[in-house]
């Protein structure tokens, strides 16, 4: 339904809005791998049985004994990659702070390259942006005993060269977000190391806040749709036994 402006007429308006100066998107992808007794210490697992601290999932979740027979196993276990903040409390990697993702750069005083882009030479400035975060490694065995890991921290830094010139800042945001984890158990049925996968698409704007002078009209609400109760539902009578005669 088409609405008419207020007063029925066009006015020259003057707007304060973000300006977008660049936009790029691009995958990050950041790997870790924690190995034997050195990387179960940085782990740090705790069990729900009470094997903690130092708990090894492999020994605790599948019942090893030293006298296993397996070989290295890295199919066995449910393994899962929680992120969370640095106290280890569950997040979403793709709302607003749940990965930090700022310029490390100095605004005020960004590098500036020429590059030739079809045929024409554009002046681009250099931005380094850090993208950094926390996860937890969980390991269960489908018996209700669950093996879960202290917080561990994951950063990386990327350049980018963009159209940023002095003034302009830098909004980050991550989306498609996946962490991965392979967790691998040596012959004897103690731990050997879990691998760390995180991949994320991250959109990179460079804005500021600008004011423009536009024409337009001015809108109205619209007509609300009217509503009306429906009448009471009264049950049917049962004349057969009520009233009696």
């Amino acid at each position: 339904m088409k609405i008419s402006p207020i007063g029925g007429c066009q006015e020259t308006l003057c707007i304060k809005v973000p300006k977008v100066y660049d936009w790029v998107t691009r995958q990050a992808d950041i790997f870790r791998t924690f190995n034997r007794q050195t990387g179960l210490d940085e782990l740090d697992f705790e069990c729900t049985n009470g094997f903690t601290p130092e708990a090894d999932p492999c020994l605790i979740l599948n019942g090893g004994n030293g006298n296993s027979t397996l070989g290295i196993n890295c199919d066995n276990l449910n393994v899962e990659c929680i992120i969370t903040d640095a106290f280890g409390n569950p997040v979403d990697p793709e709302a607003d702070n749940g990965i930090i993702c700022k310029e490390i750069t100095d605004p005020r005083n960004r590098e500036s390259f020429e590059f030739t882009l079809n045929g024409e030479t554009v002046t681009l400035q250099k931005v380094k942006v850090l993208k950094k975060g926390f996860f937890r490694i969980q390991v269960s065995n489908g018996n209700g005993v669950v093996c879960i890991s202290a917080p561990q921290s994951f950063a990386t830094v990327e350049k980018f060269y963009l159209c940023a010139p002095r003034g302009t800042t830098l909004q980050c945001h991550i989306t498609d977000f996946q962490c991965e984890a392979v967790l691998c158990c040596r012959d004897d049925g103690t731990f050997e190391q879990v691998d760390v996968s995180i991949n994320m698409c991250q959109n990179i704007q460079m804005e500021a806040i600008v004011k423009l002078e536009i024409t337009a009209d001015f809108c109205q609400p619209r007509q609300e749709i009217p509503f009306e109760c429906p009448p009471l539902q009264v049950p049917p009578q049962c004349p057969e036994v009520f009233p009696g005669s």
